[in-house]
Formats: C-alpha cells, structure tokens, sequence
C-alpha cells in the first residue's frame, strides 16, 4: 500500500494536482472493492500521511446495498478523517449480467480477487438488503451532515434517481450518464461533476452524454481526473481550442470550482490569504512543469527547472 501511495503521490505532483481524492469502494463485492480492504487502505493512508507531497484525501464509494455495514462506516469516516462519500448502485447491472454473461461475472470477481462462488453469494445477500436501503440512505445522510462530510451519487441514469439523492442531502451529482439527469441536478442547485478524459477523448467510453456538450450547454460544475491524471490540464486546454469556453473560465473547472464544492476555501485560486497552491504550465509545450503544495516545490522538471535553478543568487541587503 505504502509503494501504491508514493507512487499516485509523485503521478499527481507531476500532473499539476496539489489535493486529490482517490476514489475507494465500499461494496458488498468484497475483495479489493469491500469494507475490509476499504479500512485497510485507510489506515495505510494515515501512516503515510507524514510524507505526503499532494494533500491525499479519500472519497468512498459506497454501494447502496450495505446496509449491514453502517456502523463500520460511519466509525471508518469518523475514525480517519473521510470527507467525501459518493454513493453507487451497481446491483441491478450486476444481477443481470450474471443471467446474461457468467463468463464476464467471473472475471469481475477474480479481478477484484474474489471467486467466483464467493462473488455470486455477495451479490444475492446485497439483493436481499434491498428493503433496508431507504433507511440506511437517511441515516447515512444525516451522519455525514453531523460530520461535515460532503456527499453526492455516481453515475445516476434517470433524473428520479438524482431527485431521490437530492432529498436526503445527497447534492454532489458525479458523472451523470444523461442529459436529463445533469439538467435535473442542476435545477434544483446540485453541483454536476463530470470526467476530464471525456472531454480529453471528445465523448464518453461507454456511449453516454459527452462532457464537452454539457459544459457548453452550461451543465457543468467541474472537473475531476478520473482514472487519468493528465486529463485535467489537457481537458482545459481542449476546451479553449475547441471555443466552448475561454481558457481562464475552463482552468476554473479544475481549480476554484472543485476547492468550492468542496468547501476547501483556502485554496483554488491565486490571492492573498491562500495556500499557495501552483501550477506551473510551459505555454509552448503545454506539460505541466512545476507544481507547488502549500508552497512547497513538489514537481519541478523542464524549462521552469531550469529557471529555478539557475536564478541569480540572493541580492544584497542595502544598509540600514
């Protein structure tokens, strides 16, 4: 865990990221993607923390169907400082693939290192939970509102869906796979978060709304790297050259408009008071070339190297 951290570490600093959350299931699958291995990571996380370059935070990603895992939550969140929790509900897909696709279901469980066996009884104790999911939502809800944890749903499909989340204080409205569900959220004042490498790729993987369409319909909040960490600096820049936004309103996305949905209002832009929290871009080449966390030189490579480096010394004091 300890050589997973530094290495996500070192790829965000050279990327331009100074906080990120790396996004970890808490999912009735078990394995890699359940509770267990969830506060694992967690305490991992707070052991690395002394030699952290980037502000490494968490989000989780909690399926809907644990409902028998509250109390484990609520002390995992409480315990180690969580504060962003999205929650997923990939039951339905998952029941229908194992009628349609066994082959694809296997691979799922092993990639996560489950078996198959292991996985498929998971899968039909989630189903049963169902009845207890309502309440177990709101209780949730009203924890991480005690807390101060931020909270939102991912990948909602159908508008309902983003107003039932809406309800309980579920706000943050993370890659919406409609239209619909984006213009829903954002009517009723949620913030719409979508993928930088959809914008990167010019639409979605999977065939779902195209980010870039959202942002120029104004159905956008932000950004967010996803499983892409170059993405971010390279969306803002495709934004410009494709004239939906101009640059300093897309660099917004993946700065001031994440640190304010996030209620970090010590950083996401450059004034007085901040954290000084840089970016630093070659304008030729457009690669990320320094980066800076709170003031402290966490990338530094190319041109912007070059300069620090080679800077004149310190200037002479005149006399008092």
């Amino acid at each position: 865990a300890e050589q997973a951290l530094l290495s996500t570490d070192r790829d965000a600093a050279a990327n331009g990221l100074t906080t990120a959350w790396m996004a970890q299931s808490w999912s009735w699958e078990g394995g890699h993607r359940g509770p267990d291995f969830a506060e694992e990571f967690l305490k991992a996380l707070d052991s690395y923390r002394p030699r952290m370059q980037t502000d490494l935070r968490v989000q989780i990603r909690c399926e809907t169907h644990t409902t028998d895992t509250l109390e484990r939550l609520l002390d995992a969140v409480e315990t180690h400082g969580v504060g962003y929790v999205i929650f997923n509900n990939h039951l339905d897909e998952t029941l229908a693939l194992a009628d349609t696709d066994p082959t694809r279901l296997e691979m799922m469980a092993r990639a996560i290192g489950q078996s198959p066996e292991a996985y498929t009884d998971a899968l039909h104790h989630a189903k049963r939970q169902a009845p207890a999911v309502p309440r177990y939502l709101c209780t949730l809800a009203a924890a991480f509102d005690r807390l101060g944890i931020r909270y939102g749903s991912h990948d909602d499909r159908h508008p309902e869906t983003r107003e039932t989340y809406a309800m309980i204080g579920a706000k943050i409205c993370e890659f919406p796979l409609t239209r619909a569900v984006a213009k829903l959220a954002r009517a009723v004042g949620d913030p719409v978060l979508l993928g930088a490498p959809n914008v990167v790729r010019g639409g979605s993987q999977k065939g779902y709304v195209s980010a870039a369409e959202l942002i120029a319909l104004g159905k956008c909040d932000a950004l967010v790297s996803d499983y892409h960490y170059p993405s971010m600096a390279a969306a803002a820049f495709r934004l410009a050259d494709e004239g939906i936004l101009p640059l300093p309103q897309a660099w917004t996305l993946i700065s001031e408009a994440p640190a304010r949905i996030m209620r970090l209002t010590d950083r996401g832009t450059i004034a007085e008071g901040k954290r000084a929290d840089l970016t630093i871009v070659n304008a030729d080449t457009r690669q990320v070339e320094a980066t800076l966390v709170a003031g402290r030189v966490t990338h530094l490579t190319g041109e912007a190297a070059r300069r620090f480096l080679h800077s004149p010394g310190r200037l002479a004091m005149a006399a008092e």
